[in-house]
């Protein structure tokens, strides 16, 4: 397992990531089902460190910064592959975050936001350190209201 920064030919491996609405709505809450290549582009030019994590020669997560000034930085569009879900490349992936973050951005924190849907980053975050901090109300893809928790790790935390 490696990371490495956003390439091209990496746009539509990351599109097909999200396999449901659902699951793009946690790591793209604005975007629609599926994911096109112009929208990720979109995003990516605008956001910091763009970040994939490659398993057995394959892109199986992505992530990157949607603030990085400050001294905070906002890790944002996180998405695992549902066939290696459980096996560490989400903690692989929002560590090196937590890297790029202190020693990159010279962040003081760094935060994440997870909606109460999504069970497997919400007992992921704290187990990095992540403590919650606030909660704010969102609608999601059906017009239901969900709860969007943010989470921050602070540079002494660590």
């Amino acid at each position: 397992m490696h990371h490495r920064e956003v390439t091209e030919n990496d746009i539509p491996k990351i599109c097909k990531l999200p396999e449901t609405r659902e699951e793009l709505f946690y790591c793209f809450p604005r975007a629609s089902f599926p994911l096109s290549e112009t929208g990720l582009r979109q995003c990516i030019g605008m956001r910091s460190d763009s970040t994939v994590v490659e398993f057995a020669g394959r892109v199986v997560a992505f992530a990157n910064f949607y603030r990085w000034k400050e001294g905070l930085c906002s890790i944002g569009n996180v998405v695992v592959a549902s066939e290696v879900r459980g096996s560490g490349v989400g903690s692989y992936l929002i560590n090196h975050m937590l890297t790029l973050g202190f020693e990159k951005h010279h962040a003081e924190a760094v935060s994440v936001s997870c909606f109460n849907r999504n069970a497997a980053g919400l007992l992921l975050y704290p187990k990095l350190g992540f403590q919650p901090y606030d909660i704010e109300q969102r609608v999601d893809y059906n017009g239901d209201r969900v709860a969007l928790i943010h989470l921050r790790v602070e540079r002494h935390a660590i």
